[in-house]
């Protein structure tokens, strides 16, 4: 037995005579002594979980899931699940997709990295912009890194960034943490009426802002009306626009590029995954003045020593390839295999069948609203614009008591004011749609 296994670790192969002189070095008598671990949650050397065959496994897992309350979720805000076609089930859980990690050899990585191409160049199409990323966590933090890529490219000095005041909490936060290492500070700006207050904005902007965001739909469904007049405002002030976006919305709103936006973030996991609870595939698209400012990676396409086309990652900017005070980011995920399931499910659409999908949303939400609207008692949609997906409506009664009515009667809403609840019809078939307007119209009677 050599002397690195007497202690334990291969990875640590340390002897007791150089353990002693490195906690001589610190100060200490111990190991432990470097560890401030609570007794509350130090391991005791047991786990506490009963030894089960594989049946008494499945048993209880089952009846652990089966505790689950069995709802129809009408609940949007930022997690939208469409129907998955089976043909991406059935291509992605190709073994050669599911046991690849990040594509860093190109030489046997040249399908995966194809697939990449094509989900950066859909996204691209979709929203006009030359450059798009293939590796964010989700949409809040492609959020952040827009703010410090703001920072990092704005020509004169700036430390505000503008957000809406209908801004989730979520997003809101993350961005927060992102910016807390830089002089950036995150303000808001007010809406109106579901949309941006576009006079309020138009005061609030100066040449110390160094980016402003919108989203188009809202996270109240909303499509926002005056973007080109936020390009316009954002470039006279030479701060970045940032706009938040979904490929599904994209497909039938102008394109980002038309109305000046400079860099696009969303998710882009409203395609090829269904509502995953926090799981998504941050979308991050900008200008092409931008390129060696992108967080994460990107796949690019040549050709190979045979005038072959190839691919490889490529301006790969993150602190693990290139040195630390150089790099524009520390995002390190392969969401790859989401970007693979997205480029798929887009393909298995096509354009039309996008555009389709989209206005499907538009349709669906509008008429829901009318319908509802007819109640006594309710207003819908709160906004009188255009919507999508989903619309924001008032009820007389409290709305927390009309969301467990609901509930009660297998259907999820969400309470956004004493007497506000927001509806999403995506992922919904039109039979669920049909039965929730009957409930609704039970609860509220």
């Amino acid at each position: 037995m050599t002397e690195s296994q007497t202690t334990g670790s291969p990875y640590a192969p340390h002897t007791d005579d150089e353990q002693a002189a490195m906690l001589e070095a610190v100060g200490a008598d111990t190991v432990e002594e470097l560890f401030d671990i609570p007794d509350a949650v130090e391991f005791d050397g047991e786990f506490g979980i009963d030894t089960r065959t594989e049946r008494e496994t499945r048993e209880l897992v089952r009846s652990i899931l089966d505790r689950n309350d069995d709802l129809t979720e009408l609940l949007g805000r930022g997690h939208y699940g469409y129907y998955v076609p089976s043909v991406v089930d059935h291509l992605a859980d190709r073994s050669e997709f599911l046991t690849s990690y990040t594509q860093y050899q190109p030489e046997v990585s040249q399908g995966f990295l194809q697939a990449l191409f094509e989900y950066q160049s859909l996204l691209v199409e979709l929203t006009g912009l030359e450059i798009a990323n293939c590796s964010m966590y989700d949409a809040a933090t492609a959020l952040g890194e827009a703010a410090t890529l703001a920072e990092r490219v704005r020509s004169t000095s700036g430390t505000r960034v503008l957000v809406p005041d209908l801004l989730r909490d979520g997003r809101r936060s993350t961005l927060e943490n992102y910016v807390a290492g830089t002089d950036l500070v995150v303000e808001e700006y007010p809406t109106e009426d579901g949309g941006v207050d576009f006079g309020a904005l138009e005061e609030t902007v100066d040449e110390d802002v160094v980016m402003v965001y919108a989203e188009n739909p809202t996270v109240r469904g909303t499509i926002e009306e005056r973007l080109a007049e936020i390009g316009d405002l954002t470039e006279e002030s030479d701060a970045l626009f940032v706009l938040g976006s979904d490929p599904v919305a994209l497909s039938l709103l102008q394109r980002p590029a038309d109305v000046g936006a400079d860099v696009v973030v969303g998710d882009a996991s409203v395609l090829g995954l269904p509502t995953s609870y926090g799981m998504g595939l941050g979308l991050f698209a900008c200008r092409e003045d931008y390129l060696r400012q992108v967080p994460g990676r990107l796949v690019g396409a040549s050709d190979d020593a045979t005038d072959r086309r190839a691919y490889t990652l490529t301006l790969q900017t993150r602190e693990q390839h290139i040195r630390r005070e150089r790099a524009t980011s520390n995002i390190c995920t392969n969401q790859a295999w989401v970007a693979l399931r997205t480029a798929m499910h887009a393909a298995s659409l096509g354009p039309n069948g996008m555009v389709d999908l989209a206005k499907r949303g538009v349709r669906r939400a509008e008429e829901l609203a009318d319908r509802l609207d007819e109640l006594e008692g309710v207003t819908a949609p709160v906004h009188d614009r255009r919507h999508f997906r989903e619309f924001v409506a008032t009820v007389d009664e409290p709305a927390a008591t009309v969301a467990a009515d609901l509930e009660d009667r297998g259907f999820a809403v969400h309470v956004v004011d004493d007497h506000e609840i927001q509806i999403c019809t995506a992922g919904a078939s039109d039979e669920e749609i049909d039965e929730f307007a009957e409930t609704f119209s039970e609860v509220v009677r």
